[in-house]
């Protein structure tokens, strides 16, 4: 009985593909949802420790005035709630484990500095330049800011137009709800 189940396999071998691969040429595709190790996307971090606070096992560390962010993969368990508590989702998880290490180290990334908006530029610039800056986004007293309802609302229609959409979305629903 046990020789027909062995030339049962021996004989569908022959028609399968193998399940070895050539190693150092070809590499089997890594699983969906393998955990290797944290990554981070260093330029569209903004440094506010929720990553750090979260860790079950404080293997992250943040620093703010050095603008660093530390990992000690010792210590990481792969759990992946760093990843899910960034609010920029700049840490994922890559599928690739870390590399072997006989020594205990801390991987330390430096984040670069986030590229402060125009305004907030020119207004360290040039005191003046704000102030026109901020007289221009409030309406003058030649203006005339809509006193009836649909004007108002045409003016409102055309301010949610430039919004983003999520946040635009939920304007409409604000106004749906009130009317």
């Amino acid at each position: 009985m046990g020789v027909f189940k062995l030339g049962k396999m021996t004989f569908g071998s022959l028609f399968k593909k193998p399940e070895t691969v050539l190693y150092p040429i070809e590499q089997k595709p890594k699983p969906v949802g393998l955990k290797g190790h944290i990554a981070i996307e260093a330029e569209s971090c903004i440094l506010c420790g929720m990553c750090d606070r979260s860790c079950a096992t404080n293997c992250i560390t943040v620093d703010k005035q050095a603008r660093t962010w530390a990992i000690d993969r010792f210590q990481c368990i792969q759990c992946g709630y760093c990843v899910t508590c960034c609010p920029k989702k700049c840490l994922h998880m890559d599928p690739d484990y870390a590399p072997a290490s006989t020594q205990h180290t801390v991987d330390v990334v430096e984040v670069p500095a986030q590229d402060k908006p125009a305004k907030a530029e020119k207004a360290d610039d040039n005191k003046p330049a704000a102030t026109a800056a901020a007289a221009a986004e409030k309406p003058s007293e030649t203006e005339q800011v809509p006193t009836n309802a649909k004007d108002r609302d045409e003016a409102l229609l055309a301010a949610i137009a430039l919004m983003e959409p999520e946040k635009a979305q939920r304007v409409r629903d604000a106004l749906e709800a009130r009317s």
